[in-house]
């Protein structure tokens, strides 16, 4: 997961969409469809080995308390786990799950109470790739001619959306992406996710794949 190749160069490139691998289409499908989140991602069948931490995950950030709660409820019937209980924070207030697929979702929103109810609408999709070194990576993308919309140092970063798709790309330290997480760093194999480009096809610094949108 950590060694970069480049297969062809673009002068500009943006994250078009998200294709989780999933051993078990059908399955995963059922699971989206009642999770409410099959509108932003695309699923195909993949049996490449992967153990741990994937690297990664997508973050929902919704209007409230009562949303979120909607959300991982909804995913735990479903059949997801449950990672991180929803609580309050600093930040807001939040929970993580886990797909029976291995695919981790953050549900969260910057309001610490409801200011009404609860609804099924998604305020943001944010795709969070946990990296070793996120200025590297930073300039990496840069130079794909991807445009930097946010910049912390070294902690994160946040590229400007794409009109062709609704995900936002994000980049964060990967072992302070798992403690976040509620998990440990540790992970080999594929990370079972795939960026689509408007350009070519490359992989970053940390092995993650991008392809070309059909």
């Amino acid at each position: 997961m950590v060694m970069a190749t480049t297969t062809s160069t673009a002068a500009h490139t943006s994250l078009a969409s998200v294709t989780l691998e999933v051993a078990d289409l059908e399955a995963a499908r059922r699971f989206y469809t009642a999770f409410g989140v099959d509108t932003y991602i695309s699923l195909r069948a993949s049996e490449a080995p992967s153990t741990g931490f994937r690297g990664f995950t997508l973050a929902l950030t919704v209007a409230g308390p009562a949303t979120v709660d909607g959300f991982v409820a909804d995913a735990v019937d479903a059949g997801a786990t449950v990672l991180k209980p929803a609580a309050k924070s600093l930040w807001g207030y939040g929970g993580v799950v886990q797909a029976p697929d291995g695919t981790i979702w953050k549900i969260a929103t910057s309001a610490k109470k409801d200011s009404g109810p609860a609804t099924r609408e998604v305020d943001e999709v944010v795709l969070l790739l946990g990296v070793e070194d996120v200025k590297a990576t930073k300039q990496f993308y840069v130079g794909r001619g991807l445009t930097v919309a946010k910049s912390f140092g070294g902690k994160y970063a946040e590229f400007a959306s794409g009109q062709s798709s609704s995900v936002k790309l994000a980049l964060y330290k990967r072992r302070a992406l798992a403690k976040d997480l509620g998990v440990t760093d540790d992970g080999t194999g594929s990370h079972h996710v795939i960026l689509g480009s408007t350009a070519g096809t490359f992989t970053d610094p940390d092995g993650f794949i991008w392809q070309p949108v059909a």
